[in-house]
């Protein structure tokens, strides 16, 4: 019992030490025509977003492509950041038959 304690403590530092990192893995996303780039880390914070000069005159269409753009920038940042505390709380979590929550 002791042991899985020692086990799920070393686990939840790795997943503290995988968020810090995913702070640093950058998703960048654009528009089709490259109009909108979006960077965010994987933990969905926004860094940087790059507008073209034409889309400045048309606020409907900036918005709408800022929307389209932002969702599948969130969309991917969060597909990696899933994907990577899964698999740091899989490697941590004891071998218990019919507890097979991150197939």
């Amino acid at each position: 019992m002791m042991n899985m304690m020692g086990k799920l403590k070393e686990t939840q530092k790795k997943v503290e030490e995988t968020k810090k990192r995913l702070d640093t893995v950058l998703i960048d996303e654009k528009s089709i025509d490259n109009k909108i780039k979006i960077t965010l880390t994987a933990n969905r914070t926004i860094k940087s977003i790059t507008i073209s000069d034409d889309l400045l005159t048309n606020k409907e269409e900036l918005e709408d492509y800022l929307i389209l753009t932002l969702n599948k920038a969130i969309e991917k940042a969060t597909k990696v950041n899933e994907t990577e505390l899964a698999a740091v709380a899989k490697e941590g979590l004891p071998n218990i038959p019919g507890l097979d929550m991150f197939k």
